[in-house]
């Protein structure tokens, strides 16, 4: 059987299963289509969660961007662990007890005003949307490689998919197909990550070989690929960052970023009581970690395959010709995502770090600049392809891969759907719309918005981790203050709450398209997004931290020159920080 018919069958067979779910469970009334009825039990949820938050950033871009950067990039699995926990110990339980449908409703009644609520629409929508451009560009980049199309075709694929389950289903539908999609995306990233640890170390935990021994080298598997890729003028894997002052805010920024993030949030309003949003987080923090965990080894061992399979015996000194190429480069040179360029006219791959500072090494050696362009997205999906593993296992990852951009893409359309319909809509347009006229608003918001992520992510403004990051900074800098004051202050008012979001917003938004193009369209970028361009450093990823130091300071400065919130406003916030109990999320 050839692999393009095992690839249509793990693919069609798991999107099969996913709209049999979303049917099986259909929305059929705004609580369904919300918070799923306010029912579902905290393991089935956890896992859903799970599946939310393990997004095409973290299984295919994440794994390929610390692969690309060593050390450096771990700052998105240290700032996504983290974030995840801070949300879990400082909002999701309080926002569980305050038992609204939406982030939104939470800022517009704790703030007691309808403007709040349409500025946290605005910067959830924005946020939402730069993150959802990041799930269809990854989606887009595993459709074109497993059906054997081009990215663009790819990327139209994925948005008929998402647009046929997720539409039809609301929250009810997405929770249950998101419990599958979790068990088919663990799966397909741990099982190719056991067979190549055991390939390469001969340790079937891939945790414990990325610190075994080598098996070809004898050498440790770290020490063998420092030593191929500082060869081709590749800094170290395990070297330190120059940055320090951009490493923390880029971490801190994940961190806080996730914890505003109203796609996680609003899964946490699904559960019967407050307890249960706890042991959901606790669940969700287990089934999370087996991909973490799992995710640096995967990366260095994607890293040091791709290495070893252009140079085979492990130095510069015979790189691979290019007619003698592996099968894989071939098919994904097929989609765009890996080109070459004979620059030299020597038949051979040069794949080196092609720098000022390595110029005359390359030189000696007579290379013309490097040859091999290789999309950083793609080595998690080629990894099995690359390690040369059975046929099923690169079937089994192409159906994991589209499953974790498929299952966020999900969450995050409803959270957008569920602010334009619920909040914007139902909120502040036309309060007395029918229960039915608001899910046909929800279900119309949601294709506007996969129309708009498809369009955006057809030319997105980076890899799709960093695409992601822009949206965690966004989050970070506009949502996350709002909730952290909403609950723990009682000074905050209404001006002060409504100024912090604009101001965070504004000032993060403009920093990033200064770098990134404005709204993201290409070639409208002011600057170009290097180190030397950088105020003081400080890339357009990890802006968002600054954005929520902005966000705090003009909320309480202004709170503090105007008058304090009602009473009854200040014994609300006593009552949600004590989150004993907890009626169902209402829609009120």
């Amino acid at each position: 059987m050839s692999q393009f018919a095992i690839n249509i069958i793990f693919v069609g067979g798991s999107f099969l299963l996913y709209i049999v779910i979303a049917i099986w469970a259909r929305a059929g009334s705004t609580s369904d289509f919300y918070v799923a009825g306010g029912g579902i039990h905290p393991i089935t949820n956890g896992m859903a969660i799970g599946a939310d938050w393990m997004s095409a950033a973290s299984f295919i871009s994440m794994a390929g961007l610390i692969a690309a950067g060593g050390y450096a990039n771990s700052t998105f699995l240290m700032g996504w662990t983290g974030g995840y926990v801070l949300l879990a110990m400082l909002l999701a339980p309080y926002l569980r007890k305050f038992g609204k449908f939406t982030v939104p409703e939470f800022i517009g009644d704790r703030f007691y005003s309808n403007k709040a609520r349409l500025v946290a629409v605005i910067c959830l929508i924005v946020a939402s949307l730069t993150y959802v451009i990041g799930q269809m560009a990854g989606a887009g980049v595993a459709f074109s490689r497993f059906l054997e199309v081009d990215a663009t075709t790819g990327l139209m694929i994925a948005a008929v998919v998402i647009f046929s389950y997720s539409v039809l289903g609301g929250m009810k539908g997405i929770t249950y197909t998101q419990v599958a999609q979790y068990c088919v995306l663990i799966m397909a990233y741990t099982i190719p990550a056991v067979f190549i640890s055991l390939e390469l170390t001969g340790n079937p935990i891939p945790a414990l070989g990325l610190f075994s021994t080598h098996i070809d080298s004898g050498l440790p598997i770290l020490t063998k690929l420092n030593q191929v890729i500082t060869d081709l003028g590749f800094n170290e894997y395990t070297a330190d960052v120059d940055n320090k002052l951009n490493m923390v805010l880029f971490t801190l920024t994940l961190m806080i970023g996730t914890a505003g993030l109203p796609h996680v949030i609003i899964r946490f309003f699904t559960v019967p009581k407050v307890a249960d949003a706890r042991w959901s987080a606790g669940w969700a923090l287990v089934f999370i970690a087996l991909l973490y965990l799992t995710a640096p080894a995967v990366a260095s061992m994607a890293r040091l395959n791709l290495m070893t399979t252009i140079y085979p015996d492990g130095t510069a000194a015979a790189p691979i010709e290019y007619d003698n190429r592996p099968q894989w480069v071939k098919a994904w040179e097929v989609t765009g995502l890996i080109t070459y360029e004979d620059k030299n006219q020597d038949g051979r791959i040069q794949l080196y770090n092609d720098t000022p500072a390595f110029e005359e090494t390359a030189q000696s050696r007579g290379w013309n600049g490097n040859e091999l362009e290789v999309n950083r997205d793609i080595l998690v999906l080629a990894n099995p392809e690359i390690a040369n593993l059975p046929g099923w296992v690169i079937g089994l990852i192409a159906a994991g891969g589209l499953a974790a951009a498929l299952s966020t893409a999900a969450g995050l359309l409803l959270a957008i759907s569920s602010a334009v319909s619920h909040d914007l809509i139902k909120g502040s347009i036309n309060p007395g719309i029918t229960e039915k006229g608001e899910l046909l608003a929800a279900r119309i918001s949601m294709a506007v918005a996969i129309v708009v992520a498809t369009y955006l992510g057809a030319n997105p403004p980076g890899f799709a981790a960093q695409v992601v990051a822009l949206a965690f900074g966004i989050a970070a800098a506009s949502l996350f203050p709002a909730l952290m004051m909403g609950i723990f202050s009682k000074r905050v008012n209404n001006k002060g709450a409504i100024a912090g979001m604009l101001a965070g917003l504004a000032f993060t938004l403009t920093y990033i398209f200064v770098y990134k193009g404005w709204l993201f369209i290409p070639g409208t970028n002011n600057l170009a997004d290097i180190p030397a361009n950088w105020v003081f450093g400080i890339s357009p990823l990890s802006i968002g931290a600054i954005g929520a130091v902005v966000n705090f300071a003009v909320a309480f400065g202004l709170s503090y020159a105007t008058e304090e919130p009602p009473i009854e406003i200040q014994e609300l916030v006593e009552s949600v920080r004590y989150p004993r109990g907890a009626g169902e999320a209402k829609g009120h």
